[in-house]
C-alpha cells in the first residue's frame, strides 16, 4: 500500500477532512503492517539487557509474520542519548521504533541539563515488557561478601574505593548508596556494560551495579560474585543475595525495558505492536527467557504507558536528587 499517493488521492477529492475516511486509511496502514523491514533502535551496546530483549521480541514478531524483517540497531553512548535521538529524527511511519528505557524516558531527564529530545512530546508508548533491580557485583576474589562489608571499608578507606557504571540503573544505585551510608567514593563512566564486565573482573575498580538481565551472564560464568540487589525484595533468580534494603532501611531502585515509537506514528500500528507485546509476553518462551535473564514480567499497553512515563520521571528525578547528583 502507498499510503503517500492514497493521501494525496484523498486531498484532491477534498475528502481528507472526512473523519471516517481518514479514519479507513490508518486503520489500512495497520493492516498490512508489516510490509517492509521493521527497524528496532537500541540506545546501549550489544550483550546487554535491552539488546536481549529488543532481540527476543525480534524473533517473536518474525514468528508471528513470518513475511517479516525485523532490524535490531545498537546506537549506544551518552547513557542513551545517541540511540534516543536517531528513534527521534527517524520517520514516524511505524516502521521504527525504540527499545526505551528508564534512562532514556525518565532519568536522562535529570542527569543532562541540556537534553536534546523531550522523552514525552517527542516519542509515543508503545508498552512496556517488564521492570528489573539491578545486581550490585564484585570481583569474584573479592573480600567484601556483603554490602556490609562494602560499607565499612569505604568508612575505613574514604575515597579510596571505586566503581563503573554505563547507565542510570547503575549509576543512581552507587551513587544512593553513598549518599545512605555516608561514605565517599569515585566513579568512572562506561560507555556499555561489556567493557565494565571486563574491567570489573580485571579488578580495574571494586564494584559495579549492573541490571539483572546484563548481570545473568557473569553470574552463569562464575566470574562476579553478587553481594546485594536493588529491589526491595530479592529476587527470585537470586535467592540467596540480600535485598541492599536489608542493610539500609528503605533503599529501593528499579528500571524497565519498553517501547516508544517517533511522536506522529500511526495509532493504529502503535495499538498493533502494543497488542503484539501482550502477546509476546504471554508466550511461554519468550517470558521464560527474559525472566531468566532477572526481568520482571510486567506488559504495561499503550494506553497505560504514558501515565507510567510521566510517574517515573518524577521517581528518577527524587532517587537523583537523594543519590546527589548534579546534572550534566
Amino acid at each position: 500500500m502507498n499510503i503517500g499517493n492514497n493521501v494525496r488521492r484523498l486531498v484532491a477529492a477534498g475528502l481528507l477532512l472526512c473523519p471516517a475516511v481518514w479514519a479507513n486509511v490508518v486503520q489500512g496502514q495497520a493492516s498490512d503492517w508489516p510490509s517492509r523491514p521493521v527497524t528496532i533502535i537500541v540506545p546501549s551496546a550489544a550483550g546487554g539487557a535491552a539488546d536481549f530483549t529488543a532481540r527476543a521480541f525480534a524473533s517473536f514478531i518474525t514468528k508471528t509474520y513470518p513475511q517479516a524483517t525485523v532490524v535490531v540497531e545498537d546506537r549506544p553512548g551518552a547513557g542513551g542519548v545517541i540511540g534516543t535521538m536517531a528513534a527521534k529524527e527517524a520517520k514516524p511511519d511505524g516502521y521504527t521504533f525504540l527499545l526505551s528505557t528508564n534512562s532514556t524516558h525518565a532519568a536522562n531527564l535529570s542527569l543532562y541539563k541540556d537534553l536534546r529530545y523531550d522523552p514525552v512530546k517527542d516519542f509515543v508508548p508503545v508498552g512496556r515488557f517488564g521492570t528489573f533491580g539491578s545486581v550490585l557485583m564484585v570481583p569474584k576474589e573479592s573480600s567484601f561478601d556483603s554490602v556490609k562489608d562494602l560499607v565499612a571499608y569505604a568508612k575505613a578507606n574514604p575515597g579510596r574505593m571505586s566503581f563503573g557504571y554505563y547507565s542510570s540503573s547503575s549509576q543512581v544505585p552507587a551513587e544512593m548508596l553513598k549518599t545512605a551510608a555516608g561514605v565517599t567514593y569515585e566513579g568512572a563512566a562506561y560507555k556499555n556494560v561489556t567493557q565494565i564486565i571486563t574491567d570489573l573482573i580485571g579488578k580495574q575498580f571494586d564494584f559495579a551495579f549492573l541490571d539483572a538481565l546484563s548481570a545473568a551472564p557473569a553470574l552463569q560464568n562464575d566470574r562476579l560474585k553478587p553481594i546485594g540487589v536493588t529491589t526491595p525484595r530479592r529476587l527470585p533468580q537470586l535467592p540467596a543475595v540480600p535485598a541492599i534494603a536489608e542493610t539500609i532501611p528503605g533503599y529501593e531502585m528499579q528500571g524497565w525495558l519498553g517501547l516508544t515509537a517517533p511522536a506522529g506514528t500511526p495509532p493504529a500500528i502503535v495499538e498493533t505492536v502494543s497488542a503484539l507485546m501482550g502477546k509476546a509476553m504471554e508466550d511461554h518462551e519468550v517470558r521464560k527467557a527474559l525472566e531468566a535473564k532477572g526481568l520482571q514480567a510486567g506488559f504495561l499497553p499503550a494506553r497505560e504507558m504514558k501515565a507510567f512515563i510521566a510517574a517515573d520521571i518524577v521517581r528518577w528525578r527524587d532517587w537523583i536528587r537523594l543519590a546527589k547528583i548534579q546534572p550534566n
